[in-house]
């Protein structure tokens, strides 16, 4: 049984003591002293409590544990480092991550009330602790970024960890498109605009007059996520919202009704339900400014006929990008990048699915007829997709995957340096470790006191 890679086990787990409720955990104790910092029985229970809900874990509780135990010491010693090191982290970059984690939490149970009872805990115990914990997490990622900041893969290395994949173990890759777009967004007039503030003044007009919020807002509002709960958006703290929106909801009193307000999504109106501390939970009506028809047939009348000049040879795609194209990369002739990998490759099940359609039945070079499409900001528009390369399933190999074996090169020696830096560290730094974990089989050996 693998537990996940210490690399990454640091941001998997928020990792303070209440990663269940109090109620179940039993008297603590220390397991472990790494410098002057200590692991105790809570923190092994917390994340082995956690990979058991995960499910599939095979070994035995003891191994498990132990597990745990080898990257918690990982962790302390990478702390007793960023010490020595004088490494330091802003409160800025604390806050920021607290509050989002916090925002999280508190979305998931429904309430600041049911994250407090949850963990037997007041919100200032609960940042308290995160706090703690968020640091440190920083603090070792910053350890490691100092141990791989060198590290970096020549084409020979690369040639090196390929050869050293057995035959029958070199992984399949399954077909791959590179596809370029020209993108056309229908402007939205003022008009369009006023027309939709007008409906939502009468909304507001109704809601004033007696008629539920609530109501309005399931039978009106085009927000879907939120409409279906009449609205209701549950408690969000402040950096999470629409500036406009955040302005407009934190100046509501109970009970309160906004004005009119207009974000890049549209327009809303707000309604106060409850502050508690940093945190409120407000409803809202939002309506969004369409694409009139006549603006988007315009958008693919003029597709079509750039289109037709790039298949008559009047100019290349690539230029006709540069030349029309509404979207922000002109710059790169329209090639869309995959945000998963960062490579301008996607296999079918990465692209949308409607997408995944039109370049199915295209071959390479070829240009589609105008495409529908959502922009960013979820407005009508329409594009051109041109299909640049399609490679065929295979075995992974050099010529055609030079770039994703590279990544496996470097990750290998990442991990390499890593475990090189541990065991070389865990030989010197004092460690304490209770009788009941010594017989443990740890992957390193540590100078156990």
């Amino acid at each position: 049984m693998k537990i996940k890679s210490y690399i990454t086990l640091l941001l998997l787990f928020v990792g303070f003591e209440t990663a269940y409720p109090q109620e179940a955990k039993v008297i603590d104790k220390v397991v472990a002293v790494v410098g002057k910092n200590v692991i105790l029985q809570s923190d092994i229970d917390a994340q082995y409590m956690q990979y058991r809900l995960q499910g599939g874990i095979k070994g035995t509780a003891k191994s498990i544990r132990c597990e745990i135990l080898e990257d918690l010491l990982f962790q302390k010693l990478m702390l007793n480092q960023a010490e020595m090191d004088s490494i330091t982290i802003t409160d800025e970059q604390v806050n920021s991550e607290v509050e989002s984690r916090l925002r999280y939490f508190i979305n998931q149970l429904g309430s600041q009330e049911k994250l407090e009872n949850y963990y037997n805990k007041t919100m200032a115990e609960i940042r308290e602790e995160l706090t703690t914990i968020i640091r440190d997490q920083f603090l070792v990622q910053q350890v490691q970024q100092t141990i791989v900041s060198n590290v970096f893969v020549t084409p020979a290395e690369v040639k090196e960890f390929y050869r050293s994949i057995p035959a029958d173990s070199i992984p399949m890759i399954n077909a791959e498109y590179e596809i370029a777009q020209l993108v056309k967004k229908p402007p939205i007039t003022l008009d369009e605009k006023l027309a939709v503030k007008d409906r939502l003044y009468q909304l507001r007009k109704r809601i004033l007059d007696g008629e539920r919020f609530s109501t309005m807002a399931l039978l009106y509002s085009e927000d879907p996520g939120s409409a279906k709960k009449g609205g209701e958006l549950g408690f969000h703290g402040r950096g999470e919202f629409a500036p406009e929106f955040e302005a407009a909801a934190f100046a509501l009193r109970d009970g309160e009704i906004s004005e009119v307000i207009e974000t890049e999504y549209g327009f809303h109106i707000i309604q106060m339900i409850e502050r508690r501390g940093d945190y409120i939970n407000v409803r809202h009506i939002l309506l969004t400014v369409k694409v009139s028809p006549y603006a988007l047939q315009e958008a693919y009348d003029e597709l079509d006929s750039i289109a037709t000049l790039i298949k008559n040879d009047s100019m290349t795609f690539d230029e006709a990008v540069t030349l029309f194209s509404d979207e922000g990369d002109r710059i790169n002739g329209g090639i869309l990048v995959n945000p998963i990998t960062g490579s301008t490759l996607f296999a079918a099940d990465e692209l949308d699915q409607q997408v995944s359609y039109v370049i199915n039945n295209m071959k390479v070079g070829e240009i589609s007829n105008p495409v529908p499409m959502k922009d960013s900001k979820d407005k009508d528009a329409y594009r051109l997709l041109m299909l640049k390369r399609k490679t065929t399933p295979h075995k992974a190999n050099l010529k055609d995957d030079y770039s994703l074996i590279q990544n496996w090169t470097m990750q290998q020696k990442r991990e390499e340096a890593i475990n090189k830096w541990i065991k070389s560290k865990s030989k010197k730094a004092y460690v304490r470790i209770a009788e009941d974990y010594r017989d443990c089989d740890f992957r390193f050996e540590w100078l156990i006191q």
